[in-house]
């Protein structure tokens, strides 16, 4: 026999309390159709599950897979809730094997046009709905100070405090109208970072004034704007909390957050596998810390399966037990992940709309419009194109940050090919630049000997190897065409300059379409 919080005798385990876990934890699993472990699951009570790129099937078919599989989980717990990390732009979890139809924040807040935005949101969330999702991560509302930031970058609208504000708000606004429910991330703030927390622990060494007015106003905006979730940071903010991490953070959660903010929504954390939290507490430990500190709903994104689902809902349930986690506290959080449930669900009834035959409602081409207005062109060296026929193009390749996932294609040369037919390309990568940067500068000039050379870059200024790799080439070629799929922070250079804010399928294809004219001429 054990004891609960309350005092009162209990069988262990205790039912009561493990359907109260299953009410505040959300797992993700493998697979294209629901696992036993998940129907079973939701069967018994759980309140959420979390979709990923790995549960959506390529291809032309993946919409009509993704409703059914929605409808399949429905038909266990028809009020579960459907959440999804879908920010369009790099972060796509629908179109992850061809890359977004629309593009990232960034990109829109180089056009700084709150209806387009809106518009961008809108159709977003009119996707969603359509497949039955109910909740979208997103809009990523952190301010960029850093342009070192390893995992936010183009996922940012940009720097400057006012600018996020408003498109955050704008974003919110156009997601809800479309039938999905928003949740701006990551409070209270992931922007001014150098590390991913996907990784390690980020610590931000700002003070309490400059995070009032560098890093909340977003979150300010996005709840003034009618959101009702917010996902957590896994960063540790000495300024309010010199030991824990915001995610376990009792002073910024329930201190910052709901009283100094007056937030009463759904407080979601980030995924608690990542390493900025599970190195120093484990998963379950992270779980049930930060349902202490004022957390309703744990994103749990792992592979763990059933044994590690059943591990992480045991720890919560006998933290209880222990008195680590007041029963109370628990049972107010499963409480408000039902309610946002109930209030997503007519959010997503009240907007339903009829969806076009090509399966792209609100207007198929806000996205690739958006993705043209966000193109920067400039000619630094005024050099024309030499050589004659298609162009031979060099990618630059870096390793796909854990919060993009796997996208099958994120470059240049498969739009720019189905334009200029006869376009080749090859790959340069860290290890050969840096042990040979000349031999890598000569061999990519030898390939595109007689053609136009285009050189396809992203974050180079965060990469010491690339920046000095397209500086060798261009010295070389100065007519050559330099497309920067990332965050501008290098000089431009070359005879053409081309930055796109972001790598979605539309940026790339929208930047294809104005080297192509370049060429042509």
């Amino acid at each position: 026999m054990s004891t609960t919080g309350a005092g009162a005798p209990r069988a262990w385990p205790d039912p009561g309390l493990l359907r109260l876990a299953d009410g505040v934890l959300q797992p993700g699993f493998e697979g294209l159709t629901a696992p036993d472990w998940i129907r079973r699951r939701l069967a018994g009570g759980l309140g959420s599950v979390l979709l990923f790129g790995r549960n959506f099937a390529p291809g032309p078919g993946g919409r009509e897979q993704a409703a059914a599989l929605v409808a399949q989980l429905r038909a266990e717990h028809p009020d579960v809730l459907v959440a999804v990390d879908e920010e369009g732009g790099d972060v796509t979890r629908l179109e992850w094997s061809a890359g977004s139809s629309y593009p990232g924040n960034l990109a829109l807040g180089t056009v700084d046009d709150e209806d387009l935005t809106r518009a961008v949101a809108r159709s977003i969330g009119r996707e969603l709905a359509a497949l039955g999702i109910d909740l979208d991560y997103a809009p990523d509302a952190d301010v960029n100070s850093d342009p070192r930031n390893p995992v936010i970058g183009v996922r940012s609208f940009g720097a400057d405090p006012a600018l996020v504000a408003r498109h955050t708000a704008a974003w919110v606004r156009g997601l809800q109208e479309g039938g999905t429910a928003a949740c701006p991330k990551h409070f209270p703030g992931h922007g001014d970072t150098v590390v991913d927390s996907h990784l390690g622990l980020p610590t931000v060494s700002t003070d309490l004034a400059e995070l009032a007015r560098v890093a909340l106003p977003p979150f300010r905006a996005a709840a003034a704007a009618g959101a009702r979730a917010v996902m957590t940071a896994h960063i540790l903010l000495p300024a309010l909390d010199r030991e824990h991490p915001a995610t376990v953070s009792p002073r910024i959660l329930t201190g910052l957050l709901r009283r100094r903010l007056g937030f009463d929504g759904l407080v979601v954390t980030d995924a608690v596998e990542m390493r900025a939290v599970a190195d120093r507490y484990g998963q379950a430990g992270a779980a049930v810390r930060a349902l202490a500190a004022g957390a309703d709903l744990v994103c749990v994104g792992d592979r763990g399966a059933e044994a590690g689902y059943e591990a992480l809902r045991s720890a919560v349930a006998r933290a209880v037990v222990t008195g680590e986690l007041p029963g109370e506290r628990l049972a107010e959080a499963a409480d408000r992940v039902a309610a946002f449930a109930r209030w997503a669900r007519g959010l997503r009834a009240a907007a339903r709309e009829e969806v076009d035959g090509a399966g792209r409602p609100d207007g198929p081409a806000v996205g690739p419009a958006a993705a043209r207005r966000a193109l920067v062109v400039t000619r630094p060296s005024g050099a024309g194109p030499q050589g004659r026929g298609a162009p031979y193009v060099a990618e630059f390749r870096t390793a796909a940050t854990i919060a993009v996932g796997t996208v099958t294609t994120w470059g240049l040369t498969g739009p720019l090919a189905a334009l200029l037919p006869g376009t080749e390309a090859g790959q340069v990568g860290r290890e050969e630049a840096e042990a040979d940067p000349a031999g890598t500068a000569a061999r990519v000039c030898a390939a595109a000997q007689g053609r136009p050379l285009v050189l396809v870059v992203r974050d180079a200024h965060r990469h010491t190897w690339m920046d000095a790799a397209v500086t060798a080439l261009v010295a070389r070629r100065p007519d050559a065409v330099v497309v920067e799929l990332g965050l501008p922070g290098s000089a431009p250079r070359g005879g053409l300059y081309v930055t796109t804010h972001g790598a979605a399928r539309v940026c790339a294809e929208a930047a294809a379409e104005a080297v192509a004219a370049h060429l042509d001429h």
